[in-house]
């Protein structure tokens, strides 16, 4: 009972972290947020969808929702593993939207690569590397959860880095305006690891649920 009690209480502290933590993060970033909800709110493409602030601000908007679906496929259901997939989705559409997301220059400037590794690391600053680690995140951390064969720490690595190359490769490819690097395919990997890491022991789950079913 003391080791339960203790579980619980863990459990809490990190729920309340992370509701700080989150709390803080969208007080920080409440001003460029609102400057684009008036188009965002009146249906408005042009100032919204192709802005970085009118995604994260619509992603935000649309997350009770997708909490909800996944609350209701775990309690209606027992669906875990459907649960999973929703938060692989909507935590990686919308970060694949803005690493598509054409320049000022698109279809103008020449695509650009940058092929040695740790270079740009700098350039990109706190900021830039936190933003590149949350690419795959969703991935890494519910890819494992909804499918077995990912439930390991180098495949979740190699899947990362795999899906960071298409993405860098169609940066180049479509010329749209950015510089496809060889440090954003590392983080975007470490990233996807990393989230794998934090949901590992979640794993067995899916496994057992696998074997199960082949019985």
């Amino acid at each position: 009972m003391v080791f339960t009690g203790r579980m619980n209480l863990r459990r809490i502290a990190f729920a309340g972290l992370a509701v700080l933590g989150l709390a803080g993060a969208l007080f920080a970033v409440r001003r460029p947020l609102t400057m684009a909800a008036p188009r965002c709110l009146t249906g408005h493409w042009h100032g919204c969808y192709d802005t970085e602030n009118g995604v994260v601000l619509m992603t935000l908007v649309g997350l009770p929702v997708a909490v909800l679906v996944a609350w209701a496929l775990i309690f209606f259901r027992r669906d875990t593993g459907g649960a999973a997939l929703v938060g692989l989705v909507y935590g990686t559409v919308p970060w694949l939207w803005l690493t598509l997301m054409p320049g000022p220059g698109a279809g103008v400037v020449p695509g650009r690569v940058s092929l040695i590794p740790l270079r740009d690391l700098v350039s990109m600053g706190a900021f830039g590397i936190g933003g590149n680690l949350l690419v795959f995140a969703a991935l890494g951390f519910f890819g494992p959860i909804r499918f077995a064969a990912l439930a390991s720490l180098p495949r979740i690595l190699v899947l990362g880095a795999g899906c960071s190359i298409l993405i860098e490769t169609a940066q180049y490819v479509f010329q749209l305006d950015r510089v496809s690097s060889v440090d954003d395919v590392l983080v975007n990997a470490v990233g996807a690891m990393l989230a794998g890491l934090a949901s590992r022991r979640w794993w067995r789950t899916a496994d057992h649920r696998v074997q199960a079913c082949a019985y």
